[in-house]
């Protein structure tokens, strides 16, 4: 099962990604982790995706692909990748169908978390990270504790592009950009809308259901062609031996 997640910077796809791939043993391919973690070898192309992610720009598309491609290839992540962030434009939604139909996967289900501007301010510019053991806190949301010792203040860390004015212009940009691939997963009937204003829970929960129907529906079909083509090999030989003149 290969699934899409949306949402605009802050949404929580991150946080529900990460849920789906312990529960579901899926693997999280999040585009912008990909993207940063060029940025973080600083490498040539990491230097060129640094300017243009902190002027609230999207990388191109062929960047963004090559670097999927080694993921959706990979006979170890075949059907259990969740794309985190990907595709953006229809340009990528087209791409990433030719590419998932080069190596016989489709997407099964596409989820697309609704959040209101307002929050995606708070929970960029309020985020932090410990650079101890990964955890992320927002000062609105979720605070980091009191008197601990791994995620004190001297251990919390910003990213670089979350400030306030490169939230608003990524979230513009986002919309603007979105609608289309919305529209297009809409048509081919994948698309399910999620409440993501509500807790974390309760989008888990919300989540955690349309994953579990579509896995049901999955093993369904599974079991119908398995019916269809052990009952065509059986009346496939029985015709052969009962009709059969050598």
């Amino acid at each position: 099962m290969n699934l899409v997640i949306f949402g605009p910077p802050g949404a929580g796809k991150g946080t529900q990604s990460k849920f789906i791939v312990n529960k579901y043993n899926l693997y999280q391919l999040s585009t912008g982790e990909l993207l940063r973690n060029e940025i973080i070898n600083k490498t040539n192309l990491g230097l060129k995706i640094s300017s243009t992610m902190n002027s609230g720009n999207m990388v191109s598309d062929k960047i963004a692909s090559d670097l999927i491609e080694k993921f959706i290839s990979n006979e170890e992540y075949k059907n259990r990748l969740i794309f985190d962030g990907y595709p953006r434009n229809i340009s990528q939604a087209e791409n990433l169908n030719k590419l998932l139909k080069k190596y016989n996967q489709k997407i099964n289900l596409v989820l697309k978390l609704v959040v209101s501007l307002d929050s995606i301010k708070k929970r960029i510019s309020g985020r932090s990270v410990c650079s101890i053991c990964g955890k992320i806190y927002n000062d609105y949301f979720n605070p980091p504790p009191v008197n601990a010792n791994c995620c004190s203040s001297k251990y919390l860390q910003k990213r670089t592009d979350d400030t306030l004015d490169i939230a608003i212009l990524r979230y513009q940009t986002y919309e603007k950009n979105i609608k289309p691939v919305i529209d297009f997963y809409e048509e081919s009937k994948l698309l399910k809308v999620v409440n993501g204003e509500t807790s974390i829970s309760d989008i888990t929960n919300e989540i955690r259901g349309l994953i579990e129907g579509i896995k049901g529906w999955l093993w369904l079909i599974s079991q119908y062609k398995y019916a269809v083509n052990k009952n065509s090999l059986i009346y496939g030989s029985y015709s052969r031996n009962k009709y059969s003149t050598k």
